[in-house]
């Protein structure tokens, strides 16, 4: 049996030898009796990691190497991968930081072989700075909360998947792919592996807060109906109240008119109702736009500009 392991990256210059070199000792050492590859798939990187990626793949035929004609995010990246690999079984998202340790991969394939369709990797401890992990938590634990399926909470796109529910995922065409969340709508036998999230060793991350904020409004939208539905209801609750008001300060006009000024009822009552309609006929028309939106998310054309040892 065959094990696809992916590996993103962008400008990693320090670290990618060091994650190659993991991933072959790995299978060499621990794993001898699977076959592997390992896709790497280079976000159009202006440091040296395309010469080096070239170098390790001369030498190395279980190394695929995937170098993309511009950067496409993490995410594509994935998917450009997943589209390549031939794998019995594999892995999303092997960090080239190593901070998703490749030690737990023997753990994902002895309960893939036991009949799990998905092993999720579960992040337990997180080696980073306070406020950053607690964000985080809060943010795992809303996707948790209102996804339309079960999502494991502090689990990532470090797990392994078998081949059928990776087809099934990419017969998908999204836009901007939500790999988790695909992986766990297909609600398949699963497992999970706990493990301590470390501290990453060489390098930088590549991601700025502005992309983090991205990726988690677009699990969030990718996930859950609920926010536009919240709003639906606090439309009708509001223009609900407002007819209320209305009716309520036409009793009062009509009771002791003389001691309210002239106007103001209807201007009050005018703001509630109309604002009421407002909010509920955006949520009405968030509904038709979240249909639309699971119809037509279509995935992008990436263009591989070089390929290494790949079919």
């Amino acid at each position: 049996m065959k094990i696809s392991v992916i590996t993103p990256c962008f400008n990693e210059e320090d670290s990618i030898e060091k994650c190659v070199a993991a991933v072959r000792n790995l299978f060499l050492n621990n794993l001898m009796n699977f076959e592997y590859e390992h896709i790497i798939c280079d976000n159009a990187s202006t440091d040296s990691t395309r010469q080096i990626l070239k170098r390790l793949a001369s030498s190395d035929s279980n190394l695929k190497v995937i170098i993309n004609s511009r950067n496409v995010g993490p995410f594509r990246n994935m998917w450009v991968g997943l589209k390549v690999a031939s794998g019995d079984a594999i892995v999303p998202f092997l960090p080239v930081d190593l901070q998703d340790p490749p030690e737990i991969i023997p753990q994902f394939i002895d309960l893939w072989c036991q009949g799990n369709l998905v092993v999720y990797g579960v992040r337990e401890n997180r080696q980073e700075f306070f406020l950053m992990r607690l964000v985080r938590s809060a943010y795992y634990k809303l996707i948790a909360r209102f996804a339309d399926f079960k999502i494991p909470l502090n689990a990532g796109e470090f797990l392994l998947a078998d081949r059928k529910v990776i087809d099934s995922i990419l017969e998908i065409e999204d836009e901007y792919p939500y790999i988790r969340g695909l992986i766990a709508q297909t609600e398949v036998k699963s497992a999970s592996v706990s493990y301590d999230w470390g501290v990453r060793q060489k390098g930088k991350s590549r991601l700025n807060f502005t992309q983090l904020i991205d990726q988690g409004l677009n699990g969030f939208v990718s996930t859950s109906r609920i926010p536009a539905r919240i709003i639906l209801l606090i439309g009708f609750i509001v223009s609900m109240l407002g007819v209320l008001g209305a009716i309520i300060t036409a009793a009062i006009v009509l009771i002791d008119g003389n001691n309210i000024l002239r106007g103001i009822p209807t201007i009050i009552v005018s703001l509630f109702f109309f604002g009421g309609i407002q909010i509920f006929f955006l949520g009405l028309i968030g509904e038709y736009v979240l249909s639309i939106h699971g119809q037509v998310r279509k995935a992008p054309k990436v263009f591989m500009q070089e390929k290494y040892n790949v079919d």
